[in-house]
């Protein structure tokens, strides 16, 4: 089974960039929390560095994903910038720009990227200890600047997809490093959701057109919203091959299990 090993950025006294009293400690928390349940509910072995608002050195993050004997690492962090909005988008930091931790940081990226934010790539440092010192592929990846707005507006309204994109970019580099993931294969497990929808006939016109392009579609009901949903598939490979086509026919993509079949 892989082992995943995730570092919420700072905390204790360690409050990392603030703005308008938004602390990226909490943020950091927060997603690691619940990127790590997705990755759970796959099939991997997830640790944490902390789980509360307390504070470890770097050097300290870095020795507990090499102690869990992890095959990836991915440190959780907000950017800032000296002025307000001056900067906006999603960057993945590595130690080194090769191998699996470029395959890393461009799935996170790419994922990220389908929900909305900038994708500004990839950026080696080789002076950060929580990525220098990891045994294992590491990144650490800048979830949008916390003192701009756009950034937080789309972190906070569509936190689900946030953390959903980037389980999904490290499923995706488990799979292609040969990692050994025990996520659920069964027929059918498998959606690739592409809206949602308050009104039904909003989701209908964008089921026609899925259907015009030649995808099969059903529209699923959530929680008083209407999702469009593409296909049934068995296997995250397929899944993901199948969302790789949808996406690049530009329609937007994720990735979604379902636990029973539709008719």
């Amino acid at each position: 089974m892989a082992v995943v090993t995730l570092d919420a950025g700072h905390g204790g006294y360690d409050n990392g960039a603030s703005y308008q009293g938004r602390r990226e400690k909490d943020d950091n928390l927060n997603l690691a929390l619940a990127v790590g349940n997705i990755l759970q509910n796959r099939g991997v072995d997830v640790r944490y560095t902390r789980t509360e608002d307390v504070y470890q050195t770097p050097q300290r993050k870095a020795a507990i994903a090499n102690e869990n004997g992890s095959d990836l690492f991915v440190s959780f962090h907000r950017n800032s910038s000296p002025s307000p909005n001056q900067y906006s988008g999603v960057q993945t930091l590595v130690y080194a720009d090769s191998g699996p931790r470029r395959l890393l940081a461009q799935n996170i990226n790419n994922e990220l990227e389908k929900v909305g934010f900038t994708n500004l790539g990839i950026s080696v440092r080789k002076d950060l200890p929580v990525i220098r010192e990891s045994d294992m592929p590491a990144g650490l990846v800048e979830v949008g600047f916390i003192n701009t707005e756009r950034d937080n507006a789309l972190l906070d309204a569509k936190f689900p997809e946030v953390a959903q994109a980037i389980a999904d970019g490290i499923l995706q580099t488990l799979q292609e490093t040969g990692k050994d993931v025990r996520a659920t294969e069964e027929a059918g497990s498998y959606t690739i959701e592409t809206g949602m929808f308050a009104h039904e006939d909003n989701a209908k016109d964008l089921a026609a057109l899925l259907q015009e392009d030649g995808f099969e579609c059903f529209i699923d009901k959530k929680g008083g919203y209407y999702v469009v949903c593409q296909g049934m598939y068995p296997s995250l490979t397929e899944v993901r091959r199948a969302e790789r086509t949808l996406y690049e026919s530009g329609y937007e993509t994720r990735i979604a299990p379902i636990m029973e079949e539709k008719s």
